[in-house]
């Protein structure tokens, strides 16, 4: 019965998270009350064992369907390899308390801006090129990279919504470069987590086919509903993550 419900967990956070990120909001509170008793660091990084294939599924079919800024993307990817374990080292010195009171108010502003803004991410049009977009996308990949490795919630909304605010991509090719992104900081996080042996490798094989199963579907949905439908997504999702992190920080 455990193996069934972090497997339906898994699928549901798969695609989620494939369309706009925010997969761990479904499958890690499942995962917690399935086990209460297991090491937090173990249940995380079990999460982060299926939650990678999901995204890298999702990666790999966004481009077939979508026009990849690889030029741009790659240094993101990479930057964002370096900035995850630079983030989970750093919460190792210092205590994220400050940051997990202020996420449901970020969360909150992000999610006004994009409701005032109607138009925006509903089209496409890149504000770099070139090298300029390498070096914008990179800083990008290592702040929200760091991000990640230092505290984690709402990791790839935050990449979809700096891909459309700040580089000007509409909400499909945004999500579409966000799963990269977090394909490496979600790849740095896991070697650190299975290094300290904090991954139930045997729960994390078949969470990863359901993800991967989610991934897929919700990728299909994307590419075939479009940019509107991806915002709208987003928009439910972010609202879900405000609920679950001012929860967290203020009524628990």
């Amino acid at each position: 019965m455990e193996l069934l419900i972090v497997s339906l967990a898994s699928l549901l956070a798969g695609l989620v998270d494939s369309i706009v990120g925010g997969g761990g909001l479904i499958l890690i509170p499942a995962l917690f009350a399935t086990f209460p008793q297991a090491p937090p660091a173990t249940l995380l990084g079990t999460n982060k064992s299926a939650a990678i294939w999901g995204t890298a599924f999702a990666s790999i079919q966004y481009s077939r369907k979508v026009v990849m800024p690889w030029r741009s993307l790659l240094p993101a990817a990479g930057a964002g390899l370096v900035g995850s374990p630079i983030g989970a080292w750093v919460v190792t010195q210092v205590d994220p308390g400050l940051l997990r009171k202020m996420l449901p108010i970020l969360m909150l502003a992000l999610l006004v801006y994009t409701l005032a803004k109607k138009d925006m991410g509903r089209q496409h049009a890149p504000r770099f090129a070139g090298k300029q977009e390498a070096w914008v996308a990179a800083g990008v990949g290592l702040t929200i990279g760091f991000y990640d490795g230092f505290f984690g919630p709402g990791t790839g909304s935050f990449l979809v919504f700096a891909y459309v605010w700040l580089l000007g991509y509409d909400f499909l090719n945004a999500s579409a470069s966000a799963k990269l992104i977090n394909v490496a900081t979600n790849f740095s996080a896991l070697v650190l987590f299975a290094i300290q042996g904090h991954v139930w490798w045997h729960l994390a094989l078949v969470m990863a086919v359901s993800n991967i199963v989610g991934s897929l579907i919700g990728t299909r949905l994307a590419l075939k509903h479009g940019a509107g439908f991806v915002r709208q997504v987003f928009i439910l999702v972010v609202l879900a993550l405000i609920c679950k992190t001012s929860y967290d920080t203020w009524l628990r």
